[in-house]
């Protein structure tokens, strides 16, 4: 098992939103590796929503448009549809949280990522600590 101690955040270039006759939405994306785990939408209400896919991956929208916002910010779930060109990978429903902002600490690597350390406390967590010695001069 691969134990991840920061998380990457992927800009979603283009993306498309739609809403069919029932007045679901789904959001179609390029697919990414691996199976999310508990994947979640935040949208801050403005021009941003972040897929928060598992733990390691969040894929970033930017400049959502302005008829889209309010429709997305009523939304409690929508569809995740993960394409690789014009196939399918996968289809999945997110909940969708309502944040104030969306604000990504991390150090930026390529254009269109960003690579979030994980804490202290985090790390330890993420390692599963059972003991913990310390050294060094106290001052």
């Amino acid at each position: 098992m691969e134990t991840q101690y920061y998380t990457l955040v992927e800009k979603q270039n283009f993306y498309e939103i739609i809403e069919n006759k029932y007045g679901e939405i789904a959001v179609f994306i390029d697919a990414r590796p691996g199976t999310p785990i508990d994947p979640v939408l935040e949208f801050d209400g403005k021009s941003t929503a972040l897929l928060r896919r598992d733990e390691r991956l969040a894929i970033r929208l930017d400049d959502i448009d302005e008829e889209t916002k309010n429709i997305l910010a009523e939304h409690e779930v929508v569809m995740i549809v993960e394409l690789s060109g014009e196939v399918v990978e996968r289809v999945y429903g997110v909940p969708v949280e309502n944040v104030d902002s969306i604000f990504i600490l991390g150090r930026q690597g390529r254009a269109d990522e960003i690579i979030k350390a994980k804490n202290k406390a985090e790390i330890l967590e993420s390692f599963g600590v059972v003991r913990s010695w310390t050294g060094g001069q106290n001052k």
